[in-house]
């Protein structure tokens, strides 16, 4: 056996059938385009959780400023204060419902075309 040569086999030879050539090169890609699928997927889960999140976040805030002026702490309108502080936290007021000082709202934020939306209860202890 000469060096170069293995077994009968000369270096210009290829292992793989010719129909076989670059089927790494495609497999490559295959992964590539999976990864980027599941990768943009997951950023979407993220982002649609984190507008959900910021939607609970805002309709706390919405609540307890709403209860606080149907209860007299401050002055105003409750819903009016709603839209305010819904608004201060990047989200809008879709609901709001006064019942004697235990406020009830609903409020929503704004996520790819869709809308995240959250609701919230808040009055003086003790009130129903």
């Amino acid at each position: 056996m000469n060096r170069g040569e293995r077994s009968g086999v000369t270096r210009d030879e290829s292992v793989l059938p010719r129909h076989e050539r670059g089927a790494g090169t495609v497999l490559a890609l295959a992964v590539v385009a999976v990864t980027v699928t599941l990768t943009t997927a997951a950023i979407g889960v993220a982002g649609a959780w984190g507008a959900r999140q910021r939607a609970a976040v805002a309709a706390d805030a919405t609540a307890l400023a709403a209860a606080d002026v149907a209860s007299g702490r401050t002055s105003g309108e409750p819903c009016v204060r709603a839209e305010a502080v819904a608004r201060a936290n990047g989200a809008s007021v879709t609901g709001c419902l006064v019942e004697a000082v235990v406020v009830s709202v609903e409020v929503s934020v704004p996520y790819l075309g869709w809308e995240a939306s959250a609701a919230a209860r808040a009055g003086p202890p003790g009130s129903r």
